[in-house]
Parts: C-alpha cells; sequence; structure tokens
C-alpha cells in the first residue's frame, strides 16, 4: 500500500476486540462445563455435543467464509458474523435444556467461522509491508491473552455470577466491535467473481466429515464410514478446484513454498500445542493440586513471554526475515518441550515455569514469522480465503493433536499403572485419584501421580520432536527473497477499498 489508512491502529483494536471474542469464549466453556453438567442435566453424550457442534460448524464453514469476506466485502462478512456470533451468545446464556444450548453453540459456530478469516484479512489489506509485520505480531499476542485469560475469567464469572454469563459477557464485546467496525473500517474486496457453491458444498462436508472423525477418535477410534466422507469429500473439493474457471480456494497457492512451508510448520506445532494442553492442565491439577483457574494463571509465564518475544520479534523479522526467526524459534519450542519431559511428580512449580518460560519465547518468535511467511504468499484478491486456509490448517493441526496425543497419553497411563490396580483406575488419572480418594488407598494416588507424569514425558518427547520436524520443513522451504512477489505469480486483479 503506497498510502498508510490513517485510522490502521483503532482498526487493528477492532479486529483484535474481534479476535479475541472468539478465542475466550472456547477457554471458559471447559470451566463452565461441571456447573452447566449440574444446572441442565446433561448427559455425556449432550456435554459432548456442547463441546464438538461448535468445532464441527466453525472448521467446516471457514474457507466457504473466507471466499464469501473476498467476493461480498471483510468488513460486512465480519459485521454480519459478529451479530450472529453476540445473538446466538445470547441464545446460549438463557438455555434451559442441553439442546438449546447446542443450537445456541451451532450458530456460535456459524457467527465465529464468518467473523475469523475476515480479521486476518483486515490486517493484510489495511497495513503495508512495513508495518504488517507489527500488526500480525499484537494479533498474535491478542490469540494468545484469549487461549491463557479464557479458564481464568470462565472461573471468576461462574465463582460470582452463573454459568450463562460466560456467554453474557461476550455480547457487549460484540456490540463495541459492531460499533466501532462501522465507524472505523473501510470495506475491501476483490474484484466480482462468479460464486463457487460446488466448492463450497464439498469443502464443507469434507472438513466436518474430518473433524467428526478427528473428534471421535479418542474415546470410539476411527469412524471408518465418515473417514470415507472425509477424504471423499476433500478429494472431490479438491479436484473440483482445479478444474472450475473460478475456484473458491485458490490451490496454485500451495505452489508458493512460502505458503506450503508455513502451513505445514504450523500443522505440526499445533499438533504438538494440543499436547501441550491437553497434558499440562491435568499434571498441573491431577498431579500438583492446582484448582482450574489456578491451573490458568499457572500458563501466565508462557503468555507474558509469547507477548514480550512477539514485540521482538517483529522489529527482528524486518531485519533478518521470516525463515530464520521461524527455525530459531521452532528449535527454542522444541526445547521448552524438551524441558516439560523431565518433570517428575515430585517437581513443583518452579521447573514448570521455566520450561513455559521457554516454550513461550520459541512460539513468540516462530509463529507470528511463520503466519508473516504464509500470509505473504496471499494476493490481496484472496486475502480473505488465504486467511481461512490459515485458520483451518492450524485448527485441523490442533484438534489433530488433542486427538492423537490425547490417545497415547491415555494409552501410556494405563500401560504404567500397576497390573494389579482397579480396573476402574487404570483409565486415566482422574478416575484413579477418585477411587483413591474414596477407599483411603494412598499407595494407589501416589502411582497414579507417577504413571500420569511418566506418560506426560512421552507426549512431551513425541511434541517436540513434531515441533523440530517442522523446524526443519520450514529451513527447506521458506524463502525470505524470491524471484517475483505472490501477485505476479498468481496475476491477480487490483483489489477494491472504500
Amino acid at each position: 500500500m503506497t498510502d498508510r489508512h490513517p485510522r490502521r491502529w483503532l482498526i487493528l483494536i477492532v479486529l483484535c476486540l474481534s479476535t479475541l471474542v472468539l478465542v475466550l469464549d472456547n477457554g471458559v466453556l471447559n470451566v463452565a462445563i461441571p456447573v452447566l453438567t449440574e444446572d441442565l442435566g446433561a448427559s455425556a453424550q449432550q456435554i459432548q455435543w456442547i463441546v464438538a457442534s461448535y468445532i464441527l460448524v466453525f472448521a467446516g464453514l471457514l474457507l466457504t467464509a473466507g471466499s464469501l469476506s473476498d467476493r461480498y466485502g471483510r468488513k460486512k462478512v465480519m459485521i454480519i458474523g459478529l451479530a450472529i456470533f453476540g445473538a446466538a451468545s445470547l441464545v446460549a446464556t438463557y438455555a434451559g435444556s442441553p439442546e438449546t444450548l447446542i443450537a445456541g453453540r451451532v450458530l456460535m459456530g456459524i457467527g465465529g467461522a464468518i467473523v475469523m478469516p475476515s480479521t486476518l484479512s483486515i490486517v493484510i489489506t489495511v497495513f503495508d509491508d512495513e508495518e504488517r509485520r507489527k500488526a500480525m505480531a499484537i494479533w498474535s499476542s491478542v490469540l494468545m491473552v484469549g487461549l491463557i485469560g479464557g479458564p481464568i475469567l470462565g472461573g471468576a464469572l461462574i465463582a460470582r455470577f452463573w454459568w450463562g454469563s460466560v456467554f453474557l459477557i461476550n455480547v457487549p464485546v460484540v456490540v463495541l466491535a459492531i460499533a466501532a467496525a462501522l465507524i472505523l473500517m473501510p470495506e475491501s474486496k476483490a474484484p466480482a467473481r462468479k460464486p463457487d457453491p460446488i466448492g463450497a458444498v464439498l469443502s464443507m462436508i469434507g472438513l466436518v466429515a474430518l473433524v467428526w472423525v478427528i473428534i471421535e477418535l479418542p474415546e470410539r477410534g476411527i469412524s471408518w464410514p465418515m473417514l470415507v466422507v472425509a477424504v471423499g469429500g476433500l478429494a472431490a473439493f479438491v479436484w473440483w478446484e482445479l478444474r472450475t474457471p473460478v475456484p473458491m480456494v485458490p490451490l496454485d497457492l500451495f505452489r508458493n513454498r512460502n505458503f506450503s512451508g508455513g502451513s505445514l510448520s504450523l500443522v505440526l506445532v499445533q499438533i504438538a500445542n494440543g499436547g501441550l494442553i491437553l497434558a499440562l492442565t491435568q499434571y498441573l491439577q491431577f498431579v500438583l493440586g492446582f484448582s482450574p483457574t489456578e491451573a490458568g494463571l499457572a500458563m501466565a509465564p508462557m503468555a507474558v513471554a509469547v507477548i514480550v518475544v512477539n514485540g521482538v520479534g517483529a522489529t527482528l523479522g524486518q531485519k533478518i526475515g521470516n525463515r530464520p526467526l521461524t527455525v530459531v524459534g521452532l528449535v527454542v519450542l522444541a526445547g521448552g518441550f524438551g524441558i516439560l519431559a523431565t518433570l517428575s511428580a515430585s517437581d513443583g512449580f518452579g521447573m514448570v515455569t521455566v520450561a513455559l518460560g521457554v516454550f513461550g519465547v520459541g512460539a513468540g518468535l516462530a509463529q507470528p514469522a511463520a503466519t508473516a511467511a504464509l500470509m505473504s504468499a496471499v494476493p490481496h484478491e484472496h486475502a480473505g480465503v488465504g486467511s481461512a486456509l490459515n485458520d483451518t490448517v492450524q485448527q485441523a493441526g490442533a484438534a489433530l493433536g488433542i486427538a492423537i496425543l490425547g490417545s497415547a497419553l491415555a494409552h501410556n497411563f494405563t500401560a504404567a499403572m500397576p497390573a494389579d490396580a482397579p480396573n476402574e483406575a487404570r483409565k486415566s488419572i482422574g478416575q484413579a485419584l477418585g477411587v483413591a480418594t474414596s477407599t483411603g488407598n494412598t499407595p494407589l494416588l501416589e502411582n497414579a501421580k507417577t504413571a500420569f507424569t511418566h506418560a506426560m514425558s512421552g507426549t512431551f518427547l513425541v511434541s517436540a520432536l513434531a515441533v523440530l520436524a517442522s523446524a526443519a520443513i520450514a529451513y527447506l522451504l521458506l524463502q525470505d527473497k524470491k524471484p517475483s512477489t505472490p501477485a505476479e505469480d498468481l496475476n491477480p486483479e487490483p483489489i477494491t477499498t472504500t
């Protein structure tokens, strides 16, 4: 951009608010589940749907929503998404039954999917090359604040009010974001293109089925019928997009080394991160005895490190480029996982703090740089769908990490428990502690903590290897100097901005 938008930093605040409300919501819900289960009388299957319905709809609609934002206007689409999300939050707030709450969560997933691609794509179109890296670092920091702050905020709201307040808090934030967007934000969209309804339907079928398979994997194993639908739907989507004259998703993006390298790196990092959150929260609560809110606060060292290093990384990235920053950050991130793998049941919080600090430094260096490399390959007229691709690969990676590493964690825990332990106690550390407490079996209590820590160490070692693999991919594929720009490669048309 030759002329910088005079209100670009105020616009960034609006985008950060819009992103924050989406990220916070998932964190606060996790804390609220025990209370709303009792209040609504929800079964285990209904609780699963309360959590999974949002993820399924969100992941399934991302690509379509990104394409719609490019076609009809990113500001307009983001405001519509925020309005849907806010209205759905009210439905969830006053839900009197599990079915109503599930319906509210489905609507929230639709709104969230519409909002998310628009935020990053507007960052790309409002900020020029010189300032974009700094803006994306701030946007990434907000994601981390939401991730860590969700459980803390949820615990505080439930302690003072009732479980519906975790959804009600979304409404004033949404109203503020919509009002600010209407006043401050310019509209931007790609030149008029024909819609691609077949591509939209195939992408939704394939992505929803894929996420379904991943969610079901830890508890029920592979759902082969859904896996066939996922593979068939995504294969048909790729086939169609390669042949239709006006594709919804420009698959030529994956020919760009920065886009494909950044995508693969971020997928592997998100797989590893899924293992971190899943295993560490259980270690803090079941082994060290933290409350859910305290466990959320314990993540603060990581959040602080990410936020501080994001600012430093934005400056360094401008000087040394995305490739070295991504590689160094990923190696440091792997080091954080390595420290976590050494934890024992007798370690205090000090060692966890050190590991999370190292982890935060690595994440603060690597993720904004990898995202910047990926998005630098996206022409402005495809900013919405490019952002959606980024969101989709990261969502799939995080879900896959929780499913695969969660299954490995459970299997290793069972294998590490004494053979003469009660069968119920060998299923999970939560059940083991419940059996030990009810029977007064102190040795079983200690065995469960030791077994879980051993299983967790194996999970973190796998995570470290995944991150090192992503560092190798980043080193081999990412390029800071290209013979031609992505815009030249894909022959873009001029973007419309008002």
